[in-house]
């Protein structure tokens, strides 16, 4: 059965827009950053209140004035023992909060000493586990504080300790070839002391050579020198007046007046 031009057109142009949709991936447009928070390993977060916390009284002693509260923030770890915070008992907001002393502290646990339960909570009325409690404590928040900078100087030591750490894997990862290089080292400039030491041997001798033919030439030199001069020697002459003397004290014959000199 052929189908009519009109209708081969359509179903050409239907399957061309089928393979553009699937050829076309859906993109999200994703922002070029800020996709997460900015990691918060030293600083404590601006935008957080650490002195207000919640808690729940899991056990309590027989008097009901020692309370053991479980938090979901592990930050009441940073408390230590004496320190004071005050809280309200959940949906019993007093003008006056209750006040307490922390005793111990452990992992999401924490004791307190409540002095008196008056102002936060009726006194005719029994204190039930199970209650929550909003606490406020300006003390934990100078622990965390002070806790955050303990840990940026922490981070600091690691951070010191990781690159000791990495340079010293590095030495070990590469013992093998920095022996190698070492070894090659100290062979290059022992045998360059080697060449060296030859070439000053070699010098020594041909500087030998070269003296011992400078000698025979100089003896050769110096005897020709003593012949000349003893060629070129002048020989001593005494006049006769020296003789005329010499016979005059010995008392020998000799005329009046020294003879006159003879000429050669």
């Amino acid at each position: 059965m052929l189908l009519p031009v009109k209708s081969l057109f359509t179903l050409a142009l239907i399957l061309s827009n089928i393979n553009a949709a699937f050829a076309t991936l859906a993109v999200p447009d994703f922002p070029d950053k800020g996709l997460t928070d900015p990691p918060n390993n030293t600083f404590i977060d601006p935008r957080v209140n650490y002195e207000n916390f919640m808690g729940r009284v899991t056990d309590k002693d027989k008097s009901g004035r020692i309370l053991k509260v479980k938090v979901e923030n592990n930050n009441t770890k940073f408390f230590k023992a004496g320190d004071v915070t005050h809280f309200w008992v959940n949906k019993h907001k007093t003008s006056t909060p209750c006040r307490a002393s922390v005793r111990n502290t452990e992992d999401f646990f924490f004791v307190i000493y409540v002095t008196d339960f008056k102002s936060c909570w009726p006194e005719d009325k029994y204190f039930p586990r199970g209650m929550q409690l909003n606490f406020e404590s300006r003390e934990l928040s100078n622990r965390v504080f002070e806790a955050s900078k303990f840990r940026e100087i922490l981070l600091l030591r690691k951070d010191g300790f990781i690159n000791q750490l990495n340079n010293i894997n590095h030495f070990l990862w590469t013992y093998d070839q920095q022996k190698i290089k070492t070894a090659a080292d100290y062979d290059e400039q022992i045998n360059a002391l080697r060449r060296k030491k030859q070439l000053a041997i070699d010098n020594l001798l041909q500087t030998k050579q070269e003296n011992l033919l400078l000698q025979v030439e100089l003896q050769k030199k110096l005897d020709s020198l003593d012949e000349s001069l003893k060629h070129y020697r002048v020989e001593r002459q005494e006049y006769m007046l020296d003789r005329w003397n010499m016979d005059h004290d010995l008392g020998v014959g000799f005329p009046q007046r020294p003879m006159k000199l003879k000429k050669r």
